[in-house]
């Protein structure tokens, strides 16, 4: 028996290498995890002591022949650590620390960790008062994305990708209503657009799209799409319908004395709508004067949803490859609406600019520095605890987008069904 098990071992570890390049979550499940939980604790002593974890029982004062002095305890305690516990590409330790240490004190460590396991992070969290969470990464989770096994992340919700701390990136349009999302082609841009319709097309939403590319890119998604409009005129009579349902909702609110539709009962909760604008600037772009009135009837309406449909249902998520305020005034007035970002590979510093740099100007360093070696990789808000991180889009393909609109095509409701039937003479009266 213990002879078969040592072989088995031997094989594990000469086929390690392979298993890691190929497969690395099952090579991670198979041997990264039990060989580094082993490690982590059997190196957990050492690395405490070196690093000023561990404290002595007794103080470090000495009252000798009169004299005081100061030293530091032969055997220290090192902090009680659990046993390590397995997560998707790494592990999760928690800590009981010392009376009168900190998480500061851990997180000053988390390199030296990283180094002792063999690891390519540790992150260290404190969300109970006397504990910490060292969070290990086996690789950089940006350099090898996954699509995750669980697609549900609640209702309005969506997860795209994966955060640079090996977090989930969810796009919660409950929390953060608006969104704009820039890149240069081949960036990524169509590869969370794709993810998002892969996931809100499950949902009992109606999504509206407009498409100024001949709807060459969201007519893809069209059995699931409640309206699809192809030129600015399509989608300036398009957009006045969808403020005449905010309006309508507005009022059914006031009718019914709340805030917002979801404080409505649900039997009387109208079907949120998702506006999805590939390309915006084709939108503010005039080519004569002529223009410059649909331009007005367009920039107003996209103000005014940005500004009342947070409470009502009616969200916007706009994309394309510039966004800059060469377009226009109503272009600066709408980023304000919009506080969800997210900022791809971009091919001028302007876009970057316009679209990060009233939030953080290093966001803006780390946007250009995005190489074209990684598609997918972008710099977005809405981290776990705030602020801005790098993060990466899940591998969606168009096709499987396509693929689950026609499956949930069924869900598609019409756009009369999206006034609110209850409020007399609006909409569909």
């Amino acid at each position: 028996m213990l002879a078969a098990a040592i072989g088995v071992c031997i094989v594990v570890a000469i086929v390690s290498p392979w298993l890691k390049r190929r497969v690395p979550h099952a090579w991670w499940a198979v041997w990264g995890f039990p060989s580094t939980a082993l490690r982590v604790v059997w190196t957990w002593r050492r690395l405490a002591d070196l690093q000023g974890l561990s404290v002595a029982r007794r103080p470090p004062l000495a009252l000798v022949g009169g004299v005081v002095l100061r030293g530091r305890a032969l055997r220290p305690v090192k902090p009680r650590m659990g046993f390590p516990r397995w997560q998707l590409g790494g592990l999760v330790v928690e800590v009981r620390l010392h009376p009168g240490q900190t998480p500061e004190e851990y997180a000053a460590a988390a390199e030296s960790m990283a180094h002792a396991w063999r690891v390519f992070s540790v992150r260290v969290v404190s969300e109970q008062r006397g504990t910490v969470r060292l969070s290990a990464l086996a690789w950089d989770p940006l350099v090898m994305p996954f699509t995750p096994l669980a697609r549900s992340a609640g209702f309005l919700s969506a997860v795209v990708g994966i955060w640079d701390d090996g977090a989930w990136w969810r796009i919660d349009l409950r929390k953060v209503p608006h969104w704009l999302i820039v890149g240069a082609t081949r960036s990524g841009k169509s590869t969370l657009i794709a993810a998002l319709v892969h996931q809100w097309s499950r949902q009992r939403v109606a999504l509206v799209g407009i498409d100024l590319k001949g709807g060459m890119e969201l007519s893809l998604f069209g059995p699931r799409l409640t309206a699809l409009a192809s030129t600015r005129s399509e989608a300036a009579d398009l957009l006045d319908q969808l403020v005449e349902i905010t309006l309508g909702r507005m009022a059914l609110c006031r009718m019914e004395g709340v805030r917002s539709v979801w404080e409505l009962p649900e039997r009387e909760r109208p079907v949120p709508v998702i506006v999805l604008v590939d390309e915006v600037a084709e939108l503010y772009l005039m080519a004569s004067t002529a223009d410059k009135a649909e331009v007005a009837r367009v920039s107003t309406s996209m103000l005014r949803i940005g500004q009342l449909g947070a409470a009502l249902g009616v969200h916007l998520v706009l994309a394309g490859q510039r966004f800059g305020s060469e377009l226009g005034q109503g272009v600066t007035s709408l980023r304000a609406q919009l506080g969800g970002r997210v900022c791809f590979r971009v091919a001028d510093g302007g876009t970057a600019e316009m679209v990060l740099g009233d939030i953080d100007s290093t966001a803006v360093d780390a946007a250009q520095m995005i190489s074209e070696d990684y598609p997918g990789l972008a710099v977005a808000l809405g981290a776990p605890g705030g602020g801005w991180r790098r993060a990466r889009t899940h591998a969606i393909t168009t096709r499987q987008a396509e693929e689950i609109a026609k499956e949930f095509a069924h869900l598609t409701p019409a756009m009369v069904d999206l006034y609110p039937a209850s409020v007399g003479g609006v909409g569909g009266e």
